[in-house]
């Protein structure tokens, strides 16, 4: 039996046995009339980033037949501003089966399936976000006949009212255990619903971030994610945020993904890690089981396009108060192994070649297993904000770029972007001062994303509308000095954390 099937936590792989990729409309039907299901969700993303529904109640088979056939009609000019005009403002939703789950929140039986955007000629929407991530997998793809593969660390804050028996130790609660962390049992039920809308979820646990304030205790959280195809990995992050969302308001509590929320407090991020595969094997690693080739031009295309990537990343003006230095925040351009002050980091991996299994547990057989395919690289810039699609999108591009330049100018460029040490330190001033910086405003991230719109916009995978909406909205931001304003007015930094408390 398929073992990626066998315990699996979607109710419709359990009981269709197949994987979600393998759905198909009579599969969804089926399960339909099996479970009793009584109405069914269209969902898609806006372009603030947040999920949108239509519902539909199940009138008679041949209406569930219609829906799924033919999707339903929706105003792309208020879901898409920016991309779509109010006179030509038409478009159609269509279900993708593979993305099907049963609703953990509704009271009357529903399925959910994520939609895609078409045209009233029946073809893909070239604007929206989802396309556009297909167009840049497919580019890399077709340039480098590799798959790129990623997945997220989910970065949240939960706030809840303050208990005063076993407080928690300021800004120490990375790992956390209850009863100093109180929300766990939050974080495991997300996790669990999460697992039940399709996402594949590594593990989860308590993060730096915690502290009180006016009688309210924030503790800040993370789930990660397994690695899967590209808009894959984006559809499970989309669908994370309502889960999360959802049910802290079920428990009446309150959930922040914003980047900042106070000075001198961690912030949150999205880091996304990546691979490349073929053949269904990873290329991050050689046969030595260091870092590849193939890893280092990759990751030499995330330094010279790292600049413009946040204006996909980081979309709006408190983005840039979390990329202070000592809060395990990027602020420059470079990467490192293990290394956190790093914008782009290659986590520890299991390359020692040692059965630590074994070693920890005798009674167990010696065994040496292939653990290659767990490498990945991470961008630690991006933060909830962004348009998780065109992130990901942006982030392929600069993979596929880097494998395109001339072998010895893309390991020269990760050579002399490589740091080893904290570059915040005081002793390593000197390594700081060598290297670019990341934008420090939405409009600043606009200007690198003009400079460079050529590379996201090379083999038709950024629209040019679409990245000409993208500088308009960062600049209509006008924040160039917003960072030192809000420094000395806590007014109105108070102000812009409320603006953007529910981002994303």
């Amino acid at each position: 039996m398929d073992k990626t099937i066998q315990m699996n936590p979607n109710a419709l792989v359990c009981a269709l046995q197949k994987r979600p990729e393998e759905f198909t409309k009579a599969d969804i039907i089926q399960f339909v009339e099996d479970n009793s299901i009584r109405m069914v969700n269209f969902m898609y993303p806006g372009e603030d980033g947040r999920l949108k529904t239509l519902n539909f109640v199940i009138n008679n088979r041949q209406y569930l037949e219609t829906i799924l056939t033919e999707g339903e009609r929706v105003d792309g000019s208020s879901l898409y501003p920016s991309f779509v005009e109010a006179g030509n403002s038409d478009l159609y939703v269509i279900p993708r089966f593979c993305t099907a789950f049963v609703d953990p929140f509704a009271e009357i039986p529903t399925l959910g399936l994520l939609c895609s955007f078409y045209t009233k000629e029946g073809t893909p929407f070239d604007g929206a976000p989802y396309e556009t991530l297909l167009r840049a997998a497919e580019a890399f793809r077709r340039k480098t006949g590799m798959e790129f593969e990623a997945m997220g660390e989910l970065e949240y804050y939960v706030i809840a009212e303050e208990e005063m028996l076993f407080p928690a130790t300021d800004q120490r609660g990375y790992h956390e255990s209850a009863p100093f962390a109180k929300l766990g049992a939050f974080r495991q039920q997300c996790m669990d619903y999460i697992a039940q809308t399709g996402g594949l979820i590594k593990y989860g646990h308590s993060e730096v971030g915690n502290f009180t304030r006016d009688g309210k205790v924030y503790e800040q959280n993370e789930v990660e994610f397994l690695p899967s195809p590209v808009a894959t990995a984006a559809d499970q992050l989309l669908l994370a945020k309502w889960v999360i969302r959802n049910l802290a308001y079920d428990y009446g509590l309150d959930v922040t993904f914003a980047p900042k929320i106070i000075v001198g407090e961690a912030g949150s991020g999205l880091h996304i890690h990546m691979r490349m595969t073929k053949d269904g094997h990873n290329q991050l690693l050689n046969d030595e089981r260091k870092l590849s080739e193939i890893a280092r031009r990759s990751i030499a295309g995330m330094m010279l396009l790292a600049p413009a990537i946040t204006a996909f990343g980081n979309k709006n003006p408190t983005s840039y108060f979390r990329l202070v230095p000592h809060q395990e925040a990027p602020t420059n351009v470079c990467w490192g192994d293990s290394n956190r002050s790093a914008l782009v980091r290659v986590p520890l991996g299991w390359t020692s070649g040692k059965d630590m299994c074994h070693a920890a547990n005798p009674l167990e057989p010696e065994s040496m297993s292939d653990t290659r395919e767990k490498q990945t690289f991470e961008m630690r810039s991006p933060d909830c904000s962004a348009d998780i699609y065109q992130l990901m999108a942006g982030l392929c591009v600069a993979a596929r770029i880097g494998l395109e330049l001339e072998t010895d100018i893309a390991l020269q460029l990760t050579a002399s972007k490589y740091v080893s040490v904290n570059i915040h330190a005081a002793e390593h001033a000197d390594q700081l001062e060598r290297l670019d910086t990341l934008p420090t405003s939405c409009a600043e991230s606009a200007e690198r994303l003009e400079q460079n719109r050529h590379y996201f916009e090379a083999e038709g995978v950024f629209r040019p509308r679409m990245i000409d909406g993208i500088i308009r909205s960062l600049k209509a931001f006008d924040d160039k000095n917003l960072h030192a304003e809000a420094d000395a007015n806590p007014e109105l930094m108070q102000k812009l954390v409320e603006k953007y408390f529910y981002c994303g």
